[in-house]
């Protein structure tokens, strides 16, 4: 098994990251936005202003409007370090085959990312039994995930129209919760779509006023890549109210108490703040709106030309449904398989096998009750460990890729964990007491 190196908190120099030469730049800011990540991560990344891959640079821009992907993920990482996303995002070799026609030099300093993708190493040894089985998978399952989202999409709709008609009280308030409901499922269904080539399934997100393209930077881009790091901005955004780094340096004992106290106060307000945050951002300094924001506000337009009651009547119906939809979302996916006192957090004790796949076994942990069924991986952010290794493919895939992630976890002497959500729910509060690191972490059990 694999020995591991001292932990962050154990050395003389407390302000660095496990998983990185230099500490973050943007973490350095009160106020830590998408932007703000992109941009400093262009500073710490010693790209040159062009696109790094392992330690080379490469000239993507006349490459990036014909980028099958769509140009967005070019254009956002331009000047950034791209590695571990170059090698998540692209199972087959043909993309690598391409790099050549656009390299310009060898990069002049080594990576400040530690990971690595040996040939021979967990992650590629995977990605090649995938990649080889791609032809094989039977891919209906993705219909049937198309299907789903749709019931979702019209379930929403239906739901949010229905309740400015009903009259009577407690029928307008179920209405009101299945709504809430099904937006939070619409939501974390839409999700399954981001991580793609541009869709129209995507914008469905923004129903929620959250933003499917400020989420494929905090959450594809970040959290997907460098989870449960310091660099993982889906953690930062949360701070200094909710910390899950373990260690009283970031965050005080009773900080740590605190965030156990009020974390239902912000899964209420997770919707709108984003909106609102980047509203004010747009004002006062550059404007970080998209066209497509709109959509976030075609449901209380909807409910206002058909319903019979006041204006503020049902502008605060939906204004409820918002809130209660984003406390289910924020309750799901802060619990889905990350904060758990033995899932790895920044400043844990690290492996000296520093392969990212490895990593992300070490900082997932998956829920099993959901296992088997399409409908609930796909509203409850389901086979995690799977859609972390390799988030294009569809949620409806991934159960057939089991069979070669238990193959590959015996031959590397490892273990997939697997956590039901009532445990998942109180690991996460743990996680939020815990002000240690863990010294010696292997697959998440301490030794």
């Amino acid at each position: 098994m694999s020995t591991y190196l001292k932990s962050e908190f154990e050395q003389d120099d407390w302000r660095k990251s496990t998983i990185s030469r230099k500490y973050p730049t943007y973490r350095r800011k009160l106020i830590k936005t998408n932007q703000s990540w992109l941009k400093y991560k262009q500073i710490d990344d010693d790209a040159e202003g062009l696109w790094r891959i392992h330690d080379k640079l490469y000239d993507f821009s006349s490459f990036i409007k014909h980028h099958p992907g769509g140009a967005f993920w070019l254009e956002q990482t331009k000047g950034t370090d791209i590695t571990e996303a170059f090698e998540v995002h692209h199972i087959t070799a043909a993309p690598s085959n391409l790099l050549s026609k656009y390299e310009v030099r060898k990069a002049a300093k080594p990576r400040n990312y530690v990971f690595t993708f040996h040939d021979d190493g967990f992650y590629r040894t995977l990605k090649r039994k995938v990649a080889l089985a791609l032809k094989d998978l039977d891919y209906r399952p993705k219909r049937k995930s198309n299907l789903i989202h749709i019931f979702l999409l019209f379930t929403t709709l239906g739901s949010c129209l229905t309740a400015p008609l009903l009259q009577r009280f407690s029928s307008k308030i179920l209405m009101e919760l299945i709504a809430a409901a099904s937006l939070c499922s619409l939501g974390i269904a839409a999700h399954n779509y981001f991580h793609r080539k541009d869709n129209w399934q995507m914008y469905t997100f923004n129903l929620t006023l959250l933003n499917f393209a400020e989420w494929r930077i905090s959450h594809a881009m970040s959290h997907h890549i460098y989870t449960n790091s310091l660099q993982d901005l889906e953690m930062s955004l949360f701070e200094p109210f909710l910390c899950w780094v373990p260690s009283e340096r970031y965050a005080s004992k009773r900080q740590h108490i605190l965030s156990l106290l009020i974390q239902p106060i912000f899964y209420v307000f997770v919707y709108p703040y984003q909106l609102i945050e980047r509203v004010m951002h747009s004002l006062i300094s550059k404007n970080r709106l998209y066209w497509h924001d709109v959509i976030g506000l075609s449901l209380p337009a909807l409910m206002l030309m058909i319903a019979k009651g006041p204006f503020w009547s049902v502008l605060m119906q939906w204004w409820r449904i918002i809130h209660i939809s984003s406390f289910l979302f924020t309750l799901v996916g802060l619990n889905a398989g990350h904060h758990c006192t033995t899932a790895y957090h920044d400043g844990d004790a690290n492996r000296e096998d520093r392969d990212w796949g490895l990593y992300q076994l070490d900082a997932c942990i998956d829920r099993n009750e959901i296992k088997g069924s399409h409908f609930m991986v796909l509203i409850s952010f389901g086979d995690h460990i799977l859609h972390h290794l390799f988030p294009t493919l569809d949620h409806g895939i991934l159960p057939q890729l089991y069979p070669l992630l238990f193959g590959t976890l015996k031959q590397f002497e490892e273990e997939l964990r697997e956590f039901s959500f009532p445990k998942q729910i109180i690991e996460q509060n743990r996680q939020l007491l815990r002000t240690k690191p863990n010294l010696r972490i292997s697959g998440g059990k301490i030794k």
